[in-house]
């Protein structure tokens, strides 16, 4: 990725298209509209008569999503006017009978990669339906679901495009701008991690990261043809107590700001984050630095 691209006659840096997509997983209920106006105060993009450029940043967005920077939300209304409501989704049939037996009793446990497998639309229905955060991948991604000796679903993860800029992680690792820059590729994001509701089993969350972590590693470079080094994930300290990450030996190195990391006028508030990590490597210093 470029440093400055020239997008809709805009200026964007690696920064901007964080913020993009910061917005995007922070507002699930927002649509393309409520982004674009948002978008437009944060940047003061205004005509010479004072009024938002709402159309023009509409066009910059349809422009990021076809570059594959971000995925957009989907659109409220279909080409012909009409209203696409919540009843219009793709559902896909599912039980939901409670799993309560002990770790033990569901072994063993398999985490499988999704990638364009039949199990895809019932992972993305499942991940929109019952993750506050909705759907929403972003760049290059691994997705897994877990199951039980029975073949019953019990988890969906996704990994994603890791964070722009990040201190308390950029300076774990020991990163200058130049090498972030160059290597922020060489990190994932566990954007989503959704043990699903009616699965109520202790100590399954911390067992499923420990299956992933061995395997994601070889899963990347099979599917994208380069490593990953290191493993982040952001933890809502309003909602999660980040238990299952510290189970699985991820480390804590850090809070976020409580708002948006591009938010230059301090105008966007989200709520705090522990930022946990996981190295996959002892080298992983190095192999991030170099």
């Amino acid at each position: 990725m470029q440093k400055i691209m020239t997008i809709q006659g805009r200026e964007t840096t690696p920064q901007d298209i964080e913020l993009v997509r910061e917005l995007i997983a922070s507002h699930p209920a927002w649509g393309r509209t409520d982004l674009s106006k948002e978008l437009c105060l944060l940047w003061d993009w205004k005509g010479e008569n004072g009024q938002l450029k709402d159309m023009a940043c509409r066009s910059f967005l349809l422009k990021l999503e076809a570059r594959g920077f971000i995925t957009l939300p989907a659109r409220k209304y279909n080409y012909h006017g009409r209203y696409r409501g919540r009843g219009s989704r793709r559902t896909v049939e599912h039980a939901t009978e409670p799993v309560t037996e002990t770790l033990d009793a569901l072994t063993p446990i398999s985490v499988k990669p999704i990638g364009h497998t039949k199990q895809l639309p019932l992972f993305k229905h499942l991940i929109q339906s019952y993750h506050y955060l909705g759907y929403s991948p972003v760049g290059k991604s691994m997705k897994y679901m877990a199951f039980d000796c029975h073949e019953r679903p019990l988890a969906c993860l996704l990994f994603g495009s890791a964070a722009w800029k990040c201190a308390p992680r950029d300076e774990f690792i020991g990163w200058d701008r130049e090498r972030r820059e160059a290597n922020i590729n060489l990190i994932t994001d566990n954007t989503r991690f959704l043990i699903l509701p009616w699965v109520k089993v202790p100590h399954l969350a911390s067992h499923i990261l420990g299956q992933v972590v061995r395997r994601i590693g070889s899963d990347w470079v099979d599917r994208y043809c380069h490593p990953v080094w290191m493993l982040e994930t952001f933890v809502d300290r309003e909602r999660f107590s980040g238990v299952c990450y510290r189970a699985a030996n991820w480390i804590n190195a850090g809070q976020t700001r409580g708002r948006g990391r591009q938010d230059r006028n301090h105008n966007t508030r989200a709520s705090v984050k522990d930022i946990y990590l996981y190295p996959l490597s002892k080298r992983f210093r190095q192999m991030l630095c170099g």
